[in-house]
């Protein structure tokens, strides 16, 4: 069969698409990543998320879209927002032929052809929907927290540490294969090795990783701000080949609210912590995200977390308009703040980061960073330096033709212009390798 995966959500959703991939390749059929209607596909699968709401709409008009288009191919929809509302899904969207929930991958695999051994698939490499050059390294499933908001741990399940053996081995595996940036993620990478450890084993993860991949970027997402592991920051310090990158949602600033949301830590243990990043890893860049229109957010508390972000100044952030979701601790608090209200909350947070992501692109200007390719867009290369993840940080683009340079190189780049979330840069005449400068 020729079979067209559609992945929705985040990246360990992207992950669970790749590795369904490899099982799929392994009993013969052909398989693409977001693939055109035009290719007559036999069969879509439509991977879905349904974190928040506009995820959720997000993944239905996918799911009626793939549904409408002609020759009738083989509808399959599985993920998040299946584990969830499989049932009045099934009812509103007959058109979809299967639904399977976040733990049936095995069966997806065995319903489009009979195994003898499905056991044996799980040793595959999986093939990347990602660029070649990076990849998501998820060394965890589910998520033991309980914050009021989220609707994770009901659809994924209780936090699952894998092997670290298994873990190196997978790392070692994507760098022989040409990924240059190993990216580790999980609901929650600050938890990892409680539940198989008995302790919490990121910063021994950190060291493995970065003594045994051979990868020459090794990048932090997903980490938590309750308990953080300080071996971790103590590993990124340690490692010239692990980012200086913290991803950490931090959700909010005023004590009140992150006890509503039940986040294990308040405000001056959020400020310990940043002073911490900021004293073991101060050329480290830290990016979060917040919610605002929490149920009760007053105008005070808003103000406080503005003034928040003022302070911080934070390298990279994002920030989400609160929606409730069913069946989580905050549902019973109803949607006391009007959408309208949530949005202007959204924008004026947004326009404060603005100015200090110009800021600190600005002071940016003139200086040499060792970058990665990830792409060419007509004359220009674009590129990334270690202080921003894929697809969702700031690029640096270089007016560059020649054919040489190509993506998953190392170049060298200083920046001559800057803008709120890009920054424009030519390269060094001594840009191959892209050797440290």
């Amino acid at each position: 069969m020729k079979i067209n995966i559609i992945t929705l959500g985040c990246s360990k959703n992207t992950v669970d698409s790749e590795n369904l991939a490899g099982k799929l390749k392994a009993q013969g059929h052909t398989v693409c990543f977001d693939g055109q209607p035009d290719q007559n596909f036999d069969a879509i699968i439509v991977n879905t998320c349904g974190f928040i709401g506009d995820a959720k709409e997000e993944s239905i008009n996918t799911i009626l879209q793939q549904a409408s288009l002609p020759g009738h191919p083989r509808l399959i929809v599985c993920g998040c927002l299946v584990e969830r509302y499989k049932d009045e899904l099934a009812k509103e969207i007959p058109e979809v032929d299967v639904w399977y929930g976040v733990h049936e991958w095995e069966q997806i695999a065995s319903d489009l052809k009979d195994l003898k051994d499905p056991k044996d698939l799980k040793a595959l490499t999986r093939p990347l929907s990602t660029p070649s050059h990076y990849a998501y390294l998820k060394i965890a499933e589910g998520c033991n927290r309980s914050c009021s908001y989220c609707a994770i741990p009901l659809i994924r399940g209780a936090h699952r540490s894998r092997p670290m053996e298994e873990l190196v081995a997978e790392a070692k595996q994507l760098v022989a294969e040409g990924v240059k940036e190993l990216i580790v993620i999980s609901q929650d990478t600050t938890y990892y090795g409680l539940d198989l450890y008995r302790r919490r084993a990121l910063g021994e993860l950190l060291n493995r990783l970065a003594e045994e991949s051979g990868a020459p970027w090794i990048r932090l997402h997903y980490t938590y701000p309750s308990s953080f592991p300080e071996d971790a920051i103590d590993a990124i310090a340690h490692h010239p080949n692990i980012c200086n990158y913290i991803d950490i949602p931090l959700q909010h600033i005023n004590s009140r609210i992150l006890g509503s949301m039940q986040r294990g830590i308040d405000r001056e243990g959020t400020l310990r912590l940043l002073q911490t990043f900021r004293a073991k890893l101060p050329d480290a860049a830290i990016r979060t995200t917040l919610i605002v229109g929490y149920p009760g957010e007053t105008e005070e508390e808003f103000e406080e977390l503005k003034q928040f972000v003022r302070e911080a100044r934070f390298d990279r952030m994002g920030c989400f308009a609160y929606s409730p979701e069913e069946g989580t601790p905050a549902e019973h608090l109803g949607d006391p703040v009007p959408e309208e209200e949530k949005q202007r909350r959204v924008s004026e947070l947004m326009a404060i980061q603005e100015e200090i992501s110009l800021e600190k692109n600005q002071a940016r200007v003139g200086k040499v960073y060792r970058c990665i390719v990830d792409r060419r867009e007509g004359d220009y290369i674009v590129a990334r330096t270690e202080y921003d993840s894929p697809e969702v940080d700031d690029e640096v683009l270089v007016r560059q033709t020649q054919a040489s340079i190509r993506p998953g190189d190392f170049v060298n780049i200083r920046i001559t212009q800057a803008m709120e979330n890009d920054l424009i840069g030519s390269l060094l005449p001594s840009w191959r390798n892209g050797r440290q400068p």
